[in-house]
């Protein structure tokens, strides 16, 4: 097991997940470690930590003010469900405090018509510097980007067992193409542990790659919403961090992860976005070719 710093939660805070409380001993709760500055440009390092650790955690990858105008656009584009706070900054990601007058037919309209086929979308998730960033770590002339790309909001103050993202691997999901499939998972904004970033099981990767070349897994899907006893199952330690506008983590298909509750005291909604890269020249999964839909089975 490799060493992280030990974390400390938002004050009188608890860090939970779909109402499970994380474990804070060091054993169990540890810091997501970002590549080092040495290593950026370090190809063979580079692949080396990825295989030992299932992850890079890239932060300052993109500018800020790219994925803080693209977090404005999803708000400003969703506004009319009533989903934001009225008189304030959209840009913000204000939720509004009673969610009961929230249109949901309006939302899936704005959402699955207007963001997600939209052209700002498509930009932010083939800016030039990380489709050349996929070229030169896969060692491939071109890349596929996975067309399914999936953007998620999560509401301060929720709780309980469907609220945040369960622990999963994002193999199960993506079988019929290839295995070097890689995710990149990107904070839209800042997203302090309070608000409920993507936490990642410590090195994973490697049992499970394991128990799936073996026929042992026994739970093939979505693993449990119980992370803590996740943990103990596997004896290692969930790694989190606060993320910043322009970070972004690249994680094996392998590995476990999940989301914490957002549990913002103001109000503001964690925005993020999970897209997948992968060799043009390698097996494509032809069910991720469509546009991301709630209704796609998938």
């Amino acid at each position: 097991m490799s060493h992280a710093t030990a974390v400390t939660a938002p004050a009188h805070q608890d860090l939970t997940s779909n109402g499970y409380t994380l474990d804070p001993a060091p054993h169990r709760l540890g810091r997501l470690a970002p590549v080092p500055d040495a290593e950026r440009d370090d190809l063979t390092a580079l692949r080396a930590r990825f295989n030992r650790e299932g992850y890079l955690y890239l932060p300052g990858f993109f500018r800020p003010d790219v994925v803080r105008e693209f977090r404005r656009h999803y708000f400003t584009e969703t506004a009319r469900s009533g989903l934001t706070r009225e008189g304030t900054d959209p840009g913000d990601g204000i939720a509004a405090p009673d969610q009961s007058g929230f249109d949901r037919a309006a939302f899936r309209t704005a959402l699955f018509r207007g963001v997600v086929p939209g052209p700002e979308y498509e930009a932010l998730c083939r800016r030039p510097e990380l489709v050349a960033f996929y070229r030169w770590f896969l060692g491939a002339p071109e890349v596929h980007l996975h067309r399914r790309k999936i953007i998620r909001h999560g509401l301060p103050g929720e709780s309980g067992i469907g609220t945040a993202t369960q622990a999963h691997y994002d193999l199960v999901y993506l079988r019929e193409g290839t295995e070097r499939v890689l995710s990149s998972w990107i904070p839209l904004g800042d997203c302090p542990l309070a608000r409920g970033g993507l936490v990642y099981l410590e090195r994973s990767h490697h049992r499970v790659r394991a128990q799936e070349e073996a026929g042992l897994l026994r739970r093939p899907a979505s693993l449990t919403a119980d992370l803590p006893s996740l943990a103990e199952e596997h004896d290692t330690r969930w790694l989190v961090t606060d993320y910043a506008a322009g970070d972004m983590v690249v994680h094996s298909p392998y590995l476990v992860h999940a989301s914490l509750d957002n549990r913002d005291p103001d109000g503001v909604m964690r925005l993020s976005t999970d897209i997948r890269y992968q060799s043009a020249a390698d097996p494509i999964d032809a069910r991720w070719q469509n546009h991301w839909h709630l209704d796609d089975g998938l």
